[in-house]
């Protein structure tokens, strides 16, 4: 809609609707950056907890049981956090789910503890996140391109990406593993350019969906960086 030409002699000027609408935009993205850099606070708590209760030993002991039935818990937290965004406990929700999200870090950080340089590893792979979180955010506010055709095509991959992570449980095929891991880094970083890019665009307002959204992004960025990292460039003791 055109905005209506305002009389010359107008002292006060009215708010035009491009702006008010930018404005709310901004403040939806400014309170999804604040909220996701608190969330990530529960998830290294929740990291901690997770390798003092020995979470690795039990996915050694049920390699195959232990990842579902985390991966269940996880699924149920996040459609917890989805059906309570609009309520008063949507952050509480989101804090509770980012928690679980660190006792599902455990078991890798367990492993990287392991490494002679493991700490080295976890730290770059937490730059080269947080890297390609600020690239991906960059050129999504710089440009403002309408990014949402990514859609369909990433959710196509998502779809895929979970039936070849399931199967990989049964038959443990380091190759595939490693494969799954880089098309993850590849899949995550470009939903990271569609999230924001609706942010900006007006095409997500509730900042809770928002930082839900982004979280994930990068946290599987995160996770599938370190085991390619561990993998190629992991020096046992």
């Amino acid at each position: 809609m055109e905005p209506r030409l305002q009389p010359v002699f107008t002292r006060e000027p009215m708010a035009q609707p491009g702006v008010v609408v930018a404005e709310s935009q901004n403040r939806v993205l400014r309170n999804t950056y604040w909220l996701l850099a608190l969330s990530m606070l529960p998830t290294i708590a929740g990291a901690w907890v997770g390798m003092q209760m020995n979470f690795v030993g039990l996915f050694r002991s049920a390699p195959i049981l232990a990842p579902l039935a985390m991966f269940g818990v996880m699924l149920a937290a996040l459609f917890g956090v989805t059906a309570l965004r609009n309520s008063a406990w949507g952050v509480p929700a989101l804090f509770g789910f980012t928690f679980i999200a660190g006792l599902m870090l455990a078991p890798i950080l367990s492993v990287a503890a392991g490494f002679r340089n493991g700490g080295q590893l976890v730290a770059l792979a937490g730059g080269m996140t947080a890297a390609i979180f600020f690239a991906m955010a960059a050129i999504a506010t710089v440009t403002k391109r309408d990014f949402a055709f990514l859609g369909k095509f990433l959710f196509v991959g998502l779809v895929v990406l979970i039936v070849a992570s399931l199967a990989n449980l049964f038959f443990q095929v380091p190759a595939v593993s490693l494969t799954i891991s880089a098309v993850a880094v590849l899949l995550f970083s470009m939903y990271l350019l569609h999230d924001v890019s609706r942010i900006v665009r007006g095409g997500e307002t509730n900042y809770i969906t928002a930082t839900l959204n982004l979280f994930l992004d990068v946290y599987n960025i995160f996770i599938s960086l370190l085991q390619l990292l561990l993998a190629f460039t992991g020096q046992r003791d």
